[in-house]
Parts: C-alpha cells; structure tokens; sequence
C-alpha cells in the first residue's frame, strides 16, 4: 500500500467538476449536482452523473444543489460532501499522507471566498497542502501558451457562471477582470425570452438545447427556426411556438456585448508593451461557454484583434491544472491556503 496520495488538481466549475491525478491524468468529469433528503441534508442520495441522471425524475422529498455558484461556494457543507464522494472516488481512502490539491479559482476571488473554498477542500481531504490558482493561468497552460515567458498573452475562460479575462506574463496575472456571465447567464436569457415573447415555459435544459442549435452571436445568414415544446403561461397547459436562430440571437445578445465589455475593460489597463504583443498573439478562448457559434467572431469584429478558439476549451482548464499537478514545484506558495487576490 502506498504510503502517500497522489496529487490531486480539481477544476471545481458551477456546473461541471473535473478532477486530475498526477500519474493517471483526468479521471473524474462529472456534473457539479448532489442529490439528497430534504428533511436530512446529510443523507446524499446521488453525486455527479446518478444526481444529473436523477433531476427531474426524483420524489418530492428529495432535492438537488448545486454547492457551487458562480465559481464561489454557495453551500459549504454540500461542498465539502461533494468533493469528499469524489476524492475518495478517484484515490480511494488507504493513505496515511495525504494528497496535495491544486485548485481552479475564479479571477479576483475575494479573500472570504478564497478561505471558504480552501476550507471546504481541507476538510474534504484531509490535506493542509490546498493551493489556489486562476482560471485563465491554467487555461493559458492548458492551450500551450508561455505563460512562464516574458510576452503578453490574453485569455478568456467562459464557464458556466463566470467569464474570467486575464492578460498573463512572466508566471502571473497583470490585469484581470470576472464577472457573472457565462454559458449558464445564456440559457437562462432564452428562458427569459421565450417567456416574455412567447409566452412558453421551458426548463435549462432545453434552453441548452435550444443554444446549442440556434443560438450564435451573430445573426446566421441562413435563418433557421425549430418547434420548442414547454408550458403555455396563457392556459398552463402544454404549448408549442416555433423559436427562430433571429430570435436566440436577440436573446443572447447582451450577454455577448457583456463579455466584450470586460475584455475592453482589460485591455484598457494594459501595459503598452503586453498589448503590442496581444495585438500580434490574439485573444485566446477556452472554456465550454466559448463554443457558442460566432462568439469568436463576433469579439474580433467588436475588439479589432484576432481572436483563437482552443482546440478543446471545455478541457483547456483542467489539463492546465493537470500540468501544474505533475510539476508542482512550479506552483508559487503565495498559491498556498487562502493565497493572494488576483491581480486587478
């Protein structure tokens, strides 16, 4: 039996948890949901993807959270159950050392946030080893950008929850902004649409549905429409309307003019020389919510400066976690515990 756990890096997204183990690689890439008693909020009844598989098919007397919100915890002991059930799904629970964690972390998470989060981890591991790093950075990692070197690189991460901009140089985050928009604020902006335009009720998942069929940044130049099924608010019963990809685009449009507004806002307080760098490099992409259609497109165009979409956003996070997990000399110790905000 080994005598010490392996590392361990988590990218601890408000709807995805992906988990990497040094020597193994990812082993864990399941939904951010746990399933449990209303009455007994600690008789967890499913994690992951028996919790996802459960939603909307469960009894009243049991409910689902997501612990996550925003990228913050939003309930500390759903979070630390949560991360415990995976943990110990990953390494098992037959070591004496503990493992050390690298943690993924939104841009500018505050200090109270910060601790709560390494708190949860700690308790959940049982390790003092808890060390905190930027979406963006492991991001920029996972895409292959030189992050250690001294040239400029901006690196846009759209979760679920939060958007994180961040220009990146020599090993840290010279300016970076994170606000609550991302592939979740989209669903629910055709949710809302359909409800006042239409008059339907849907759920998030067939507002995902919807995104991933019609919605795009910019208008198509083929307009396409689908018939959306959901509950007519008129009468309460079923309803059917044809939704067009003219309509998800007004939908969506805020909050794609929202991601461009914090990407002005950090390249506006960018050094002269990183952002000459920038305008030769270009914007880079990574997270689920930048697979939207055009949304690549649409920034170049708003911004002027090329814009790169990773090869695989949605995993650009963890595999960077994942890099830092195998060389975890590389992570600084002001990384450790609660750590230091990033950088404003």
């Amino acid at each position: 039996m080994p005598f010490w756990a392996p590392d361990i890096g988590i990218d601890l997204g408000t709807e995805n948890f992906s988990m990497y183990v040094r020597g193994r690689g990812i082993v864990i890439s399941e939904p951010t949901l746990v399933v449990l008693d209303r009455e007994n909020r600690r008789a967890v009844r499913a994690v992951g993807d028996e919790a996802s598989f459960m939603l909307g098919r469960s009894p009243d007397r049991l409910t689902a959270v997501s612990p996550i919100k925003n990228g913050q915890v939003a309930d500390f002991d759903i979070a630390e159950l949560m991360l415990k059930y995976f943990i110990r799904k990953a390494i098992g629970v037959s070591y004496l050392g503990k493992p050390r964690i690298i943690v993924s972390v939104p841009c500018n998470l505050d200090d109270v946030n910060r601790k709560a989060l390494t708190e949860a981890v700690r308790f959940a591991a049982g390790s003092r080893h808890v060390y905190l790093i930027e979406k963006p950075f492991a991001g920029a990692i996972g895409t292959g950008l030189p992050v250690y070197d001294p040239v400029g690189s901006l690196v846009v991460d759209i979760g679920a929850g939060t958007t994180d901009v961040a220009v990146i140089s020599l090993g840290g985050l010279v300016v970076s902004q994170s606000i609550q928009v991302g592939g979740s604020k989209f669903d629910e902006a055709i949710i809302e649409y359909l409800r006042k335009e239409c008059s339907i009720l849907v759920g998030r998942q067939t507002a995902e549905n919807i995104k991933k069929d019609l919605a795009a940044a910019l208008p198509l130049e083929e307009p396409r429409s689908i018939l959306v099924k959901g509950i007519n608010q008129l009468n309460t019963s079923a309803g059917t309307v044809r939704f067009t990809s003219t309509q998800a685009y007004e939908a969506v449009r805020s909050a794609c003019s929202a991601i461009v507004k914090a990407i002005r806002w950090v390249l506006e307080r960018t050094p002269p020389e990183l952002a000459a760098d920038i305008m030769r490099g270009g914007i880079h992409l990574t997270g689920d919510g930048s697979r939207l259609f055009a949304l690549d497109r649409y920034i170049s165009e708003s911004l002027g400066i090329p814009v790169l979409l990773a090869r695989d956003p949605g995993d650009c996070c963890i595999l960077g976690i994942g890099y830092l997990t195998e060389n975890i000399q590389l992570v600084s110790p002001q990384n450790k515990g609660a750590g230091v905000p990033a950088g404003k």
